[in-house]
């Protein structure tokens, strides 16, 4: 596991310059990502040149998680888990779930601002709880030749040094108010993640972690959820607009019996014929305001999919799509579907953010929100989420027919069955 001290410690590029690294040696390497993330597995998947899930002991479960790692782990040589906040923030952190599987911790420290202190936060790290086990330390954000030969010299006796990564602007990751800007928009990132490996290599060869066997799944008690979705077509709107998709999300429509296929609002392509359900997934709607606006041709498909009875599904960003219109950041608004009546505005601060859970008839559903939005609506509220910290903020969730709304990203594996109830026609 790559963790840190706290965000912004530059976990991503770590990982990221790892994965590459690792696979340059010949080496097969899987990635995985702590808890709720659309961002950062886009980077890890174009490192690592594989699939990126998530794990998350509350989101998932810890029987999902296990049958995650002792899949990669039959056809991986290497697995890196990135995680997520800082080493020992929230509930379940990071440091949970490398207790629970046994993971050897690789802590990641910007030491742009610190000397010998940064022996005494390695230090901090690998004995607040006890039983984890810290492999060693990697130092980011390095001056000099000098300055990670004292960074070095500051570590406890026997904690291994990995290296240090200078600070570069070469591989440096551009963010914006979600977190990291889509990898697809950055049309140097492979550039970016070859440069952090290779001054990654510069350290000489990188260790391998200690070992981890993984236990096989209890096949004995396992199911495969019912094909509750056989012979249903359900459309799916993925590009730069909505693409906060969790694979874990698509592999469990798909084991339900779904057929999945494609369409671009951005590109003004329809709603596929043969869909008879609609997926409008989160992303940046708000920063694509005049091409959504203006593709009426998807807009007028979308409109005529929920006019027949349809099943729409939106999540977050598809939700703000959904409405009469949306404005961003900078006062722009533009119209939007006007399925939903009323407005989305974006705001200058996060407005909510948090795990969160949702009771439907069928049964429980898992997942988080985290958006920078406001909406406002006449549209009655059919029920709300239920934030797992106590003091958590809960979301609403609209259903107008077949129509169901809410700023909340479902994991779809916490609740096959829910899920199903919400796409079959």
């Amino acid at each position: 596991m790559i963790s840190a001290p706290a965000s912004g410690q530059g976990k991503t590029t770590v990982t990221a310059a790892l994965a590459h690294w690792h696979r340059a040696q010949g080496r097969r390497v899987r990635v995985f990502k702590t808890g709720p993330d659309f961002l950062d597995p886009m980077v890890l998947e174009r490192a690592s040149s594989g699939p990126v899930q998530q794990l998350d002991l509350w989101m998932g479960g810890a029987a999902h998680c296990a049958e995650l790692l002792y899949r990669a782990a039959t056809e991986a040589d290497l697995i890196l888990v990135e995680g997520v906040m800082g080493l020992h923030d929230g509930t379940p952190s990071s440091a949970d779930l490398a207790l629970h599987f046994g993971l050897p911790v690789l802590a990641v420290i910007d030491a742009s601002a610190m000397a010998q202190t940064f022996g005494a936060v390695a230090h901090g790290l690998a004995t607040y709880r006890p039983g984890l086990r810290l492999a060693g330390v990697l130092a980011n954000r390095v001056g000099s030749v000098g300055h990670a030969q004292m960074l070095q010299e500051s570590l406890p006796a026997g904690m291994a040094w990995y290296g240090a990564l200078p600070r570069g602007a070469d591989y440096a990751l551009p963010s914006r108010h979600l977190g990291l800007v889509q990898a697809a928009e950055v049309d140097d990132i492979a550039a970016r993640i070859a440069a952090a490996s290779d001054a990654l290599g510069q350290n000489g060869d990188l260790p391998m972690p200690p070992a981890v066997d993984f236990e096989a799944p209890d096949v004995s008690s396992a199911t495969d959820p019912p094909t509750l979705l056989e012979g249903v077509t359900i459309a799916i709107a993925r590009d730069a607009a909505f693409s906060f998709l969790y694979r874990a999300n698509l592999d469990t429509l798909r084991a339900l019996g779904a057929e999945l296929c494609f369409f671009s609002p951005l590109a003004d392509e329809p709603v596929p014929a043969a869909a008879h359900a609609l997926y409008l997934p989160g992303g940046y709607p708000e920063l694509h305001l005049a091409a959504l606006a203006g593709n009426t041709r998807s807009r007028d498909s979308i409109r005529a999919h929920h006019a027949a009875g349809r099943p729409v599904v939106a999540e977050c960003g598809g939700m703000l799509a959904l409405l009469e219109s949306l404005t961003d950041a900078s006062g722009h608004s533009a119209s939007m579907l006007g399925l939903l009546p009323g407005q989305g505005v974006m705001a200058d601060r996060l407005v909510n953010l948090g795990m969160h859970s949702l009771a439907l008839p069928e049964g429980e559903v898992r997942g988080h929100t985290f958006h920078h939005a406001r909406i406002e609506t006449s549209a009655p509220i059919a029920l709300h989420t239920r934030a797992q910290r106590h003091h958590g903020q809960p979301e609403a969730v609209f259903r107008h027919g077949r129509l169901f709304a809410s700023f909340m990203h479902m994991y779809f594996p916490s609740g096959p069955g829910a899920v199903a109830s919400l796409f079959r026609p």
